[in-house]
């Protein structure tokens, strides 16, 4: 059962184009499998079970991520706070083959780094890649990438754009972005370790225009009543946003708060080009990539917003 659910799974993937070797293989209960993660970083496989349920038959599902995916090795990231409510102790393990500290993979021609046992979730974003290859159509002008951890944004965008600014608090995540910068061979992005708020104040200050944002913040907020001073947080950096665009330029925003739901999450746009002083149309709204389905009787995996706004 277990083995035919993950084949099923892998099978939706199939048409993935042959230049992403970085994707997620199973989304929990958007691929009918409650509770189990698969990422899947060239041949090596990360996965994370997130229930005492499912903890209860590790090695049945291990053996199916095993038999269909036949990778170098499999991680297992059961560090994931969600286990703590399960009651089930948070490790990092190495649950068959080998896997390295570091691996290259691709997206869309970008090759970049992932470190299995280090990164954020699995070890990448890939919930954006979707929305990384739209912004690598549609950049123009100068780029600006604030919250741009391991530059993936700003790498796409800096295609199109003849100068990038790039901008997170992690010295290092910077690090890790230049060495991405390098592997691409990508030279008009600069790196700048700063404070969002701060860093997008100044700009503005200093009369910067830019014909391309990316704002991908991470969750601000983590529960329920967090989410009146997020939404605010949220539109502090978006007005901030719109005023630095050219006639014509191009924000994409994101918001990966589960409980910041698409309705406030639009609203919050709304007012924060009302304040702009610019006259802004929503181009498109997204989401997260199509390898995490969303199921819409279960709003968890249907966590992240994104827009595309354009600047009149």
């Amino acid at each position: 059962w277990w083995r035919a659910r993950v084949e099923a799974a892998a099978a939706r993937r199939a048409d993935l184009p042959p230049d992403t070797t970085a994707y997620r293989v199973v989304h929990a209960e958007g691929d009918g499998l409650p509770s189990l993660i698969v990422d899947r970083y060239g041949d090596v496989v990360v996965a994370q079970i997130l229930s005492a349920g499912l903890e209860a038959i590790r090695p049945l599902v291990l053996e199916a991520i095993q038999e269909t995916l036949r990778p170098q090795g499999v991680l297992l990231r059961n560090d994931a706070a969600v286990r703590r409510h399960e009651g089930l102790p948070l490790e990092i393990l190495e649950a068959a083959g080998s896997v390295p500290d570091t691996v290259e993979v691709q997206e869309g021609g970008i090759r970049y780094l992932v470190s299995p046992r280090e990164g954020q979730k699995t070890g990448a974003f890939l919930d954006q890649r979707e929305n990384r290859l739209l912004l690598g159509r549609l950049a123009q002008g100068d780029g600006l990438d604030v919250f741009t951890y391991q530059g993936l944004f700003a790498l796409h965008v800096a295609g199109r754009c003849p100068r990038v600014l790039a901008v997170d608090s992690s010295t290092a995540a910077l690090a890790v972005a230049r060495r991405n910068a390098a592997l691409n061979a990508r030279d008009n992005v600069a790196w700048r370790e700063a404070n969002a708020f701060d860093l997008l104040r100044a700009l503005e200050r200093e009369g910067r225009t830019f014909g391309t944002i990316v704002l991908d913040p991470p969750a601000f907020a983590k529960q329920k009543s967090a989410v009146p001073r997020a939404l605010a947080g949220y539109k502090e950096i978006n007005l901030r946003a719109l005023r630095l665009l050219a006639p014509g330029g191009v924000l994409f925003t994101a918001s990966c708060s589960f409980h910041v739901n698409r309705a406030a999450f639009l609203d919050m746009l709304a007012a924060a080009a009302a304040d702009s002083g610019r006259r802004v149309v929503l181009e498109q709204v997204t989401g997260q990539s199509s390898d995490h389905p969303e199921l819409l009787t279960v709003p968890e995996t249907g966590y992240l917003k994104g827009a595309l706004l354009r600047v009149l």
